[in-house]
């Protein structure tokens, strides 16, 4: 790879634009720019590996190798791009600069905001010891998603446990998509008369879009769910093997047993991002604010944020990344120029609901959670084989060499 994707020893000078995250929303947003003429990029990003993380569900589910969700991150850095692998720590808006973890500083004359969300693995008391043993796992870590499939290809008999937190949470349909894979694999197997599963979940109905969510009850009762409605898991006991239940629509609480969990931690903004001034007073987890069209911040003409660490009212997922980084992209380029952004995000997002392991049901919506198929000669509006040959084999090659390429 070019030079330029190396890490300075010692960043110095003012940059056009510091892009914070190199996930899908950061990456998308550099090849964007750089597409777009725009030079003098740096991304500020630790990690040095970059992961698909849309096919861990079907890693969990046994129908997908986890070698297939990754790459190296140099590899999907475009070529000009300044990567800086080190974390950010702080940012001053008002000064316009990032801190790196080792007290280094980045000036910037533009600031895009994309490093995702958090885990909190401990913001369930018990789970942080439990997880990835006592038979729990979660398909949210490349570590512990091997081992989902582990624990259902094994289960013959007794209690499977599916949770979501009360939090927003990448991917809202991720939680109740493994518990459908289990369950046709257990139907299949001529087993699932002997499990119990239940799913707990915090809201009022299994999805937000009612066009869907009828479906999704309907795939429900075919599997025999218990469903626990504004419920979530507030503890875990691995060695009794047992969690904590709260209803909070009756104010009660539950022990249930269990032999297989999993569990999807709560989440939030990275720790630094909430305590820091671009957080939105009114989200309680710590997410950036901005405008819901604009994506611009609305105190910081010259930052916009995007994705997963974005404070908007719709769900947390890589096809919202994808509307998403062009207007962040257009927007950005008409400050850059003295322009008011005129480029407006409606709110569109998707989540590929695989209901069986050869069925997927694709859901579409908007800000008003209006229904939003963009297969305009395919009926999106059932299970279909089509669209889960469309999540395994066609979604991976259009995320690497379409969406990070800002091609798509």
């Amino acid at each position: 790879m070019p030079t330029s994707h190396s890490s300075p020893s010692s960043p110095t000078g003012r940059h056009r634009v510091v892009i914070v995250g190199g996930g899908s929303a950061g990456i998308s947003v550099a090849a964007r720019l750089r597409r777009a003429g725009v030079g003098d990029i740096v991304l500020v990003e630790p990690s040095d590996t970059h992961w698909y993380q849309p096919l861990w569900t079907l890693v969990g589910g046994g129908q997908a190798p986890l070698r297939g969700s990754r790459r190296r991150q140099a590899s999907v850095v475009p070529d000009g791009v300044h990567w800086i692998r080190r974390p950010a720590t702080a940012i001053d808006p008002d000064t316009r600069t990032v801190t790196l973890w080792n007290g280094e500083e980045l000036a910037y004359e533009h600031l895009v905001l994309a490093p995702g969300l958090q885990l909190d693995w401990d913001g369930v008391p018990g789970l942080d010891e439990a997880i990835g043993r006592d038979r729990v796992s979660s398909n949210y870590s490349a570590e512990y998603a091997p081992r989902t499939w582990e624990l259902i290809r094994d289960m013959r008999s007794g209690t499977a446990v599916f949770t979501q937190p009360a939090t927003p949470v990448k991917c809202g349909g991720a939680p109740q998509k493994i518990m459908y894979l289990a369950a046709d694999h257990w139907r299949r197997r001529k087993v699932l008369a002997d499990i119990r599963v239940v799913f707990v979940l915090p809201d009022a109905a299994l999805f937000r879009v009612s066009e869907y969510r009828r479906i999704l009850e309907r795939v429900v009762s075919r599997y025999g769910v218990e469903v626990r409605f504004r419920s979530e898991m507030t503890a875990v006991d691995g060695g009794r093997r047992e969690i904590t239940v709260t209803d909070h629509a009756r104010g009660t609480t539950e022990r249930l047993g269990y032999d297989l969990l999993h569990a999807v931690p709560p989440q939030s903004a990275p720790d630094w991002i909430k305590t820091g001034p671009l957080a939105d007073p009114a989200s309680p987890h710590g997410f950036v604010a901005a405008d819901r069209h604009t994506l611009q911040h609305p105190l910081y003409e010259t930052v916009f944020a995007l994705g997963d660490v974005a404070h908007l009212p719709t769900s947390k997922t890589g096809a919202a990344v994808r509307k998403q980084a062009p207007v962040v992209v257009a927007n950005l380029v008409e400050v850059m120029n003295g322009r008011t952004p005129t480029h407006r995000y409606d709110g569109y997002t998707s989540c590929p609901l695989v209901t069986a392991r050869d069925r997927m049901l694709l859901a579409e919506f908007d800000y008003d959670l209006r229904p939003r198929p963009s297969f305009p000669l395919i009926d999106t509006f059932k299970e279909r084989r089509d669209m889960w040959v469309f999540k395994r084999y066609l979604l991976p090659p259009v995320y690497w060499h379409g969406m990070l390429t800002g091609r798509l």
